[in-house]
Parts: structure tokens; C-alpha cells; sequence
């Protein structure tokens, strides 16, 4: 019952082992579900093939605010015909990210999100939302645009998590919520209604202990799962069984 709601199998980090790691190694591991993140224009046509691979990969595509600042003039466009194909099911990875504002001014960031909030709302699909270090402008779009979805490897407060929750969006967490330094994650994961998780990974990024640093995959969730679990006083097994119904509910899926 892992279902993965962000992964980015494309990364060149799993061209060695790719089809053994998607095709045996994580279905063994009770991995049921997957969703890719297309993230830029390269991404996108990638995310559709491993969709089309995969009986068990779903995809988002939408191009991430660090790579918003050179798109071609029908980048939009692009987006929009993808949306077309059956197996994608939100858009995203979309939002906004003032760590790495040098790679795209914030105004532009804005921009380009703001157009795939737009996007998603005309086909009533969910997003997937990245928010780093951009918390203020990231909550006055969502009060104002109000879209259905997941802010995905929520790193603000208990108060912002609420809020996000009763703008009727999900949270997502991954292996940030293992870190020794991860007091908000941690505080987040017991606080939120269990039914507005949704778990997953950034892999090949934020391996959780006792990987940190190294490669992450989906079945890593089952670590992730066990620390909410620990702080919320419940089973694991009744994470991951709530973060697959979340996710399915959410993207309209059915397993």
C-alpha cells in the first residue's frame, strides 16, 4: 500500500537500473502507485513514457519556478495538449522557490505559476504545488486562486499546514520528517487531519533516515510512514493505507 505522490524517476541518478528498479524491485516492495513530476520541458515527454511504461506511474506535468525563466513561446501550450493523455492526472510540479530566485526572477516565477493555476483550474485537474522559502506570496495566490491539491514537502508551521488544510488542499510528506532538524515536519505530521496526508518521496532527492544522503526511491516511504506513525500514535500501516486512499481520492485514481 506505498503509493508515492512525487517522484522524479526521469533523473538521470536511475538510468543504470531503471527499468529493474520500476519494473520488479519497487512493486515487490509493496509499491502500488506512482506519481512522476514533469518539471521542465524536457521532463514532461520523459513523464509521459514512464506513464506509458508503468502500469502502476501516473503523472503531473508543469514546469517548476526554477525553470521558468527561458521557456519557449508555446511552453503553455505544451503543457496544456499533455494534459490530454489518460494517465496524467494533475499539474505540476508548479510554484515557487526564492532559494534559487538568481535561476528566475520572482515576478516571473509568479507568472508562469500563476498561468498553470489557471490551466489546472480549466480542466479541473489538482496541482502539485513547490513552495520554498516563498510562504507569503505563496499563500496570497492559493487564498486568491483557492485550487485543489497538495503542497508537496510542506516545510512551514502547524499555523500555515491549518490553513493550507482549510483552503481544502493536502499536505505531503517525505523524509524530511525523519531529520534530526525537522521540528515543523514533525509537529505537521501530528497535527494535520490524517486524511488530508499524502505521502511520498522527491526521489531521487530527501532519502529519510537512516538514508539520508543517499539515493531515495518509493519504497523508502515505508521509514517516513513509521516516524508519522510514532508521533501520531497510530500503525504505519495506517499511514500508508491513508496516504494511498488520499492520493487516489485526490487525483482520481483507482487501483
Amino acid at each position: 500500500m506505498i503509493f508515492d505522490s512525487h517522484a522524479h524517476y526521469e533523473s538521470g541518478q536511475f538510468d543504470a537500473d531503471r527499468a529493474e528498479l520500476l519494473g520488479s524491485i519497487l512493486p515487490q516492495k509493496g509499491v502500488c502507485g506512482v506519481i512522476n513530476m514533469g518539471s521542465d520541458m524536457e521532463s514532461l515527454q520523459q513523464t509521459i513514457d514512464l506513464c506509458d511504461k508503468y502500469d502502476y506511474f501516473y503523472g503531473a506535468v508543469g514546469i517548476h519556478p526554477e525553470c521558468a525563466a527561458d521557456l519557449p513561446a508555446d511552453w503553455l501550450e505544451t503543457v496544456e495538449k499533455l494534459l490530454a493523455h489518460p494517465k496524467i492526472v494533475a499539474v505540476g510540479e508548479i510554484g515557487l522557490d526564492y532559494h534559487w530566485e538568481d535561476a528566475c526572477p520572482r515576478e516571473r516565477q509568479k507568472e508562469v505559476f500563476i498561468a498553470q493555476l489557471e490551466l489546472a483550474k480549466k480542466y479541473d485537474l489538482p496541482v502539485v504545488i513547490h513552495d520554498r522559502e516563498a510562504h507569503g506570496d505563496m499563500m496570497e495566490i492559493l487564498r486568491k486562486y483557492k485550487p485543489k491539491g497538495v503542497v508537496h514537502c510542506f516545510s512551514g508551521s502547524v499555523e500555515l499546514a491549518r490553513e493550507t488544510v482549510n483552503l481544502g488542499m493536502y499536505i505531503g510528506l517525505g523524509g524530511v520528517v525523519t531529520f534530526k532538524n525537522a521540528r515543523h515536519s514533525v509537529e505537521v505530521a501530528k497535527d494535520i487531519p490524517l486524511d488530508r496526508l499524502l505521502t511520498e518521496t522527491d526521489a531521487p532527492y530527501m532519502a529519510p533516515v537512516p538514508f539520508r544522503g543517499k539515493r531515495c526511491d518509493s519504497s523508502m516511504i515505508a521509514y517516513d510512514a513509521a516516524k508519522i506513525a510514532e508521533v501520531r500514535g497510530i500503525t504505519a500501516q495506517e499511514v500508508l493505507t491513508a496516504g494511498c486512499e488520499n492520493a487516489c481520492r485526490l487525483f482520481g485514481i483507482t487501483l
